[in-house]
């Protein structure tokens, strides 16, 4: 869920608006709480659109449409008004994800799992049928987990089989890749129940292998794929098969009942790890729930929102140059608890401009206020190379600020130092959270550090803005403090995988997992595993067990290697056992492509494997500032301070501090205090010299495109650029 916007209005009918749940072409969903404190999810219909007749009149019926289903694993409709100016409605909130949102962040669901959740989604098609109805949009995004059983959601084109607003011939509507072949080809007289069954097909496929059953790619090939060749249902259990291949037959007539497809599937119970019972879903995707719930009761009750008369929102940015009128929309100031507004002795607190200037009326400089900023960083430990490169960045970055004419106020910079202890940064993160001046921390520099600060730091409702931290197993969406201004570690196998398929053309990719790395070395192996299995090449994985650093070792993990006829190799682990497998390659003859994470991207892993270095290829989540045209002001500025060529992670250290300043700016010195800037920062897009820091609604939280690749080649490393760009 994200902030409120300012266009977005405070309440529609009888529902105080929170966040926004998503939002697309034809309108915006909200999450809202109605005047009996219950939760709703509020979708309202833009303005472009409630102007045309046609328009209303469908969503009309997508309201009718919905007001006739009642069954449990359906979403109930509440209430709705589309006769309104901006028309709207709204049904029961359910905080779990999507089907395809489970998926793609915990991985397929397990068989049982899978049958429950087709026993349960039956059960709701066979109440739409009931009423007369065929869905027509049945697909993973359009079935929300809950801990008790699915929710089957939208009936925006759910229409009567011969309903002829959506029968036109050769009209293709819903989504390919869950469609069925008699909508795939636009024939809407025949669509009807068997069509839903033959949607139901390729969900239940999905959810249990992750693959959409006639695969990805453009809207015509899969089309054309669903029509004309026969479902792709490699990894479906045996015992699913028969029913998966009976629902994806091409003639409706021959696909089973929903009824059928329930009996068929009924007979599964949920079963917990041990076998005997509990939960139907696996314990991330109840983790995942868990967290999402646990955001929704930390909003605040409807009482503590309510602002009465309160107008929509506007440009949150003040403006000093209009004078008020009565159409004048006025302005909240929102603080504190999530969508909650600040009120004051009963009455709302008021937005109002904070840029003065700057010299007073007798001509002498105003003092402008002081906002101070944190860093958190590894200075003297294991992490000191980073810390200290974020913190030169982070002080460019001030100066670069604070020379600025037209700022409202000073930034102030703190700096400290955890020497990469967790404990440290434990008890750092308390000192710091103590101190009411900090408007907002950057950094840690360490996984492990920021682990154990982020709870402290969001008790304190304290903006925690790391840069060099790629935790893959904590949320931003679920840890509202949390802003990670870089792609979290298993998205470095992307670059990797590029790599191999674009520039290697690898037949035979051999992964070594390092297990002196943990789970970072496990988890980017089994990535670029995934990711290279639909493809033409194979790949196999090797473990290199983490206390074995003799040089028999790597020689007979190179000799096996080179012998297997691989013409890929990549590898999870560090700098210093990435040397010795290099030597090792280089004694063994092997000629093949070389690659590994930035975690072996280190001026000591050249001096180590010499001349066996040539070649490597590295992804990484930083890139080389003096490369990059839009950081030359940055790069000019870094060698008058420091005289020298900035650093890893100093550029990155800049953007996410101006980042930082730009939500503090957006509010105003006087507004700018930790929790509002927390909010703030996720509605603020921010262009910076190495990438574009926004927030969106996925689990990566504020970024995903800084991911770039460098190569070991003549005693240095090079770097390539953009992986997207450095492959093409």
């Amino acid at each position: 869920m994200e902030p409120l916007r300012g266009g977005d209005p405070a309440r529609i009918a009888g529902y105080r608006l929170l966040r926004r749940v998503g939002a697309g072409g034809m309108g915006v969903v909200y999450l809202a709480r109605s005047t009996d404190g219950s939760l709703a999810a509020l979708k309202v219909i833009r303005a472009a659109h409630a102007d045309d007749a046609g328009f209303r009149a469908r969503f009309r019926r997508e309201v009718e449409t919905a007001g006739r289903v009642a069954d449990p694993w359906v979403v109930p409709l509440l209430d709705a008004d589309p006769d309104a100016e901006s028309p709207w409605l709204a049904t029961a909130f359910v905080p779990g994800p999507s089907l395809s949102e489970a998926v793609q962040e915990c991985g397929p669901l397990p068989h049982a799992s899978v049958r429950f959740l087709g026993a349960r989604l039956a059960e709701a098609l066979d109440a739409v049928h009931g009423a007369g109805l065929v869905h027509r949009d049945v697909k993973p995004g359009n079935v929300l987990l809950a801990v008790d059983g699915p929710r089957m959601i939208d009936f925006g084109i759910a229409r009567t089989p011969e309903d002829t607003a959506l029968t036109a011939s050769g009209m293709v509507v819903g989504s390919p890749g869950f469609l069925s072949p008699e909508q795939a080809q636009g024939r809407g007289r025949e669509i009807g129940p068997a069509s839903d069954v033959f949607s139901l097909g390729c969900l239940l496929a999905y959810a249990v292998t992750g693959e959409r059953p006639f695969g990805a790619g453009s809207a015509a090939g899969v089309l054309m794929r669903t029509v004309h060749d026969e479902p792709d249902l490699d990894g479906v259990p045996s015992e699913l098969l028969p029913l998966l291949r009976d629902c994806l037959e091409k003639s409706p007539e021959a696909r089973p009942t929903v009824a059928e497809v329930r009996r068929t599937l009924d007979g599964a119970r949920p079963q917990g790890r041990d076998g005997t019972g509990g939960g139907w879903l696996p314990e991330p995707v109840t983790r995942l729930i868990a967290r999402r719930s646990a955001a929704v009761l930390a909003l605040p009750d409807v009482t503590a929102t309510e602002v009465p008369g309160a107008a929509p929102y506007d440009d949150p940015e003040p403006r000093t140059d209009e004078a008020p009128t009565g159409s004048t929309r006025r302005r909240l100031l929102v603080l504190g608890s999530a969508a909650g507004v600040l009120a004051a002795g009963g009455t709302a607190a008021w937005w109002t401009a904070d840029r003065r200037d700057p010299t007073t009326a007798q001509g002498a400089p105003a003092r402008l206020p002081r906002l101070v900023v944190a860093l958190h960083a590894d200075l003297s430990g294991g992490g000191r190379t980073t810390g200290r490169a974020q913190e030169n960045g982070v002080r460019v970055a001030v100066d670069r600020f604070n020379s600025r004419a037209d700022r409202g106020f000073e930034l102030a910079l703190q700096v400290h130092d955890d020497a990469g202890s967790a404990t440290r940064a434990r008890q750092l993160a308390q000192r710091l959270t103590a101190d009411d001046r900090v408007r907002a921390v950057i950094g840690p520099t360490t996984d492990a550090c920021a682990k154990a600060s982020l709870a402290q730091y969001g008790k304190a409702r304290l903006a925690m803005v790391s840069v060099s931290v790629g935790l893959d197993d904590v949320s931003a969406s679920a840890n509202r403090v949390y802003a990670a201004t870089r792609p979290p570690d298993a998205t470095l196998a992307a670059p990797i995988v590029a790599h191999l398929v674009r520039t290697d053309g690898a037949r035979r990719t051999v992964l070594v997992d390092d297990a002196a790395e943990g789970d970072f070395s496990w988890e980017i192996c089994t990535r670029v595993s995934e990711a290279m299995r639909s493809g033409q090449g194979t790949t196999t994985r090797r473990t290199l067990a983490a206390k074995d650093d003799s040089a028999d070792a790597f020689r007979a993990l190179a000799e096996t290697l080179t012998g297997s006829g691989a013409d890929a190799v990549v590898f999870g682990g560090g700098y210093a056992r990435a040397a010795k497998l290099a030597r090792a390659l280089d004694s063994a003859g092997y000629t093949g492509a070389r690659l590994a994470t930035q975690r072996a991207l280190d001026p000591r892993f050249l001096t180590l494997a010499g001349p066996a270095a040539e070649g490597w290829v590295f992804a990484t989540a930083f890139l080389d500032p003096t490369r990059v045209t839009a950081a030359k002001p940055f790069v000019a500025a870094y060698r008058a301070r420091f005289d020298a060529a900035p650093p890893w992670y100093s550029a990155e250290a800049y953007d996410a501090t101006l980042f930082v300043a730009r939500a503090m700016t957006t509010l105003g010195a006087s507004h700018a205090e930790r929790g509002a800037i927390v909010d703030r920062l996720r509605a603020t897009d921010y262009r910076g010299i190495t990438k574009r820091l926004r927030y969106t609604s996925s689990s990566t939280g504020y970024t995903v495109d800084g991911l770039y690749l460098f190569e070991a080649s003549g005693g240095r490393f090079r770097w390539l650029g953009q992986y997207q760009d450095a492959t093409a």
